[in-house]
């Protein structure tokens, strides 16, 4: 006979088996983040690279994870090649810095200019590279995976949302991953534009 706990182990499976990747909430860093925080990230990444948001959802479906995606049509951009070519290159279990060597692509193009020293985790180790040899070496620097990932959406988080560097680094020293990072950034901005035409219309009133 079939017992309460069996049949409750039954129900969980099937519920996790039913489950699609657009309804499931996603858990970044601790900090859960739900369909709209995704397509929130992928809306940035189209309008930063000039891609649909369709194109971005299929290299997410493809299995690349979400913080490569901005990785994969920066690189794809500066080799001159179509994004698919460099994501089955990716997925085919190459290094970012490796794919970069195929196309002659210099460590340099990671590169973010900042106002201040960076120092401890996630940016102190990729900007010490920078900081240990003069330009003209830049070449030779190698980096490792999660500093090509934390530098590519370091640039598209600051320059798609106007905000400095140095903030986003902030932000991200304090263990949120970037698709938390720019639901926070999108949410700031919704307040602060309601705020703003709340203050236009009471300006508008007239005193009696």
């Amino acid at each position: 006979m079939v017992n309460a706990r069996s049949i409750l182990f039954m129900l969980g499976f099937l519920l996790g088996i039913t489950l699609t990747h657009s309804s499931r909430a996603q858990v970044e860093m601790g900090v859960s983040i739900g369909e709209e925080g995704l397509r929130g990230f992928y809306m940035t990444i189209g309008q930063y690279f000039k891609r649909p948001e369709r194109e971005v959802v299929v290299v997410r479906e493809r299995g690349l994870p979400d913080e490569e995606i901005p990785v994969a049509f920066f690189v794809a951009g500066r080799a001159g090649v179509e994004p698919r070519v460099i994501i089955d290159l990716r997925l085919g279990g190459m290094k970012w810095m490796d794919i970069c060597v195929r196309y002659r692509l210099s460590p340099e193009i990671f590169y973010v200019p900042v106002a201040v020293e960076v120092k401890g985790p996630p940016y102190g180790k990729a900007y010490g590279h920078y900081k240990k040899k003069p330009r003209k070496q830049w070449k030779t620097i190698v980096l490792a995976d999660d500093d090509v990932i934390n530098l590519v959406n370091l640039r598209v988080m600051s320059e798609h949302h106007g905000i400095p560097p140095t903030e986003i680094i902030k932000i991200r020293s304090g263990g949120k991953s970037f698709v938390v990072v720019n639901d926070d950034i999108r949410k700031g901005k919704k307040d602060k534009g309601s705020k703003e035409k709340g203050k236009d219309k009471g300006k508008g009133k007239r005193k009696s």
